[in-house]
């Protein structure tokens, strides 16, 4: 038994410049849509395409791009792939290949926060 119960929701929290600029950065290159702007806390939450999961999008003057990698699954990550670098998104090398497994690629939003997309290979869900 844990220590504490934790819900089924998660908020991912990374840094960026400009909160209205990143919000509409992940709804056209990824479809998350705004939950909410709070301008003086310096705060937006956008909902992602995953039940229970936003993303919290912190303003600061001088971003910090942490440790904190998101991973998000995609049905054809070579096609994902294709359309974010017709986008310009930048993306850290190859494609990565665990055969039977996994298939994943760590790209960046505009702030240099590192994202993942993952294709299950297991034939599972």
């Amino acid at each position: 038994m844990s220590l504490i119960s934790l819900n089924e929701t998660i908020t991912i929290s990374i840094s960026v410049k400009d909160r209205h600029s990143s919000a509409d950065w992940y709804k056209s290159m990824l479809g998350f849509d705004t939950i909410y702007h709070s301008d003086e806390a310096g705060w937006s939450e956008l909902q992602t395409n995953t039940k229970g999961v936003t993303l919290g999008l912190g303003e600061h003057t001088k971003p910090a791009p942490g440790n904190c990698v998101p991973v998000f699954g995609v049905a054809d990550l070579d096609t994902a792939r294709q359309k974010l670098e017709q986008a310009k998104v930048r993306f850290d090398g190859e494609t990565d290949i665990v055969e039977g497994m996994v298939k994943t690629a760590t790209f960046y939003d505009p702030d240099g926060n590192a994202m993942m997309l993952a294709e299950d290979l297991t034939g599972g869900s």
